[in-house]
């Protein structure tokens, strides 16, 4: 099966996380074995949780989610039994091994480095992102042979300053002027806050080759 590939979207129904969704019924324990190893309050295989990198958040942020899922209003359709389902898309890209292999089960504890501007902390918050799907294993550009997009090699960040970076992100347009791709989630990234900009700066300063 292919390895370390984004699932493009339309290759899956998302279930509904609201309390309007099965997650209700589930509890906090339940769900944070979704979140870590893909597996529901049944025992059953979450394929696509699996094939993604939620699993690495530390257990404190787990919980966190948790908390945040809980206290959502309910809305949406209720999510069919089972809750984790391939489109058609989905469905014709698993039986043609283009899908990526599932994350490995682990049981221990994750724990994340403290909260600061600093390249372990980067290398934390870089670790449940999906920036590697598209930029490659080392962040050095994505190559030929994986799904679209090919992301570019993140050593260019070395050229910018701090607040380029940070302006980047949360503007979708980086100091050349160029305006980053719809496929680039930098929305969401630009939400975080001035220390986990900096903090993931520092990280891909820190790179080797940068």
């Amino acid at each position: 099966m292919a390895k370390d590939l984004p699932i493009p979207i339309g290759a899956f129904v998302p279930a509904n996380l609201t309390p309007a969704g099965v997650l209700k019924n589930w509890s906090d324990a339940e769900i944070f074995r979704a979140i870590r190893n893909g597996i529901d309050a049944r025992g059953r295989w979450l394929a696509i949780m699996s094939f993604t990198n939620a699993g690495r958040l530390s257990d404190d942020d787990t919980k966190a989610v948790i908390a945040y899922i809980r206290s959502l209003p309910a809305s949406g359709a209720q999510t069919p039994d089972p809750p984790d389902r391939f489109s058609l898309l989905g469905i014709v890209m698993l039986g043609a091994g283009l899908l990526p292999d599932a994350k490995p089960v682990f049981t221990g504890v994750i724990t994340a480095p403290p909260k600061a501007p600093t390249a372990l902390y980067g290398k934390y918050l870089l670790s449940y992102q999906d920036c590697r799907e598209c930029h490659g294993r080392d962040l050095g550009g994505g190559v030929p042979g994986q799904l679209p997009p090919l992301g570019p090699d993140l050593g260019i960040v070395k050229n910018w300053s701090l607040a380029q970076f940070v302006d980047t992100m949360r503007t979708g347009v980086d100091p050349n002027g160029h305006r980053l791709g719809e496929q680039m989630p930098w929305r969401p990234i630009g939400r975080m806050d001035d220390d986990d900009l900096a903090a993931i700066y520092q990280y891909l300063l820190a790179l080797p080759g940068s």
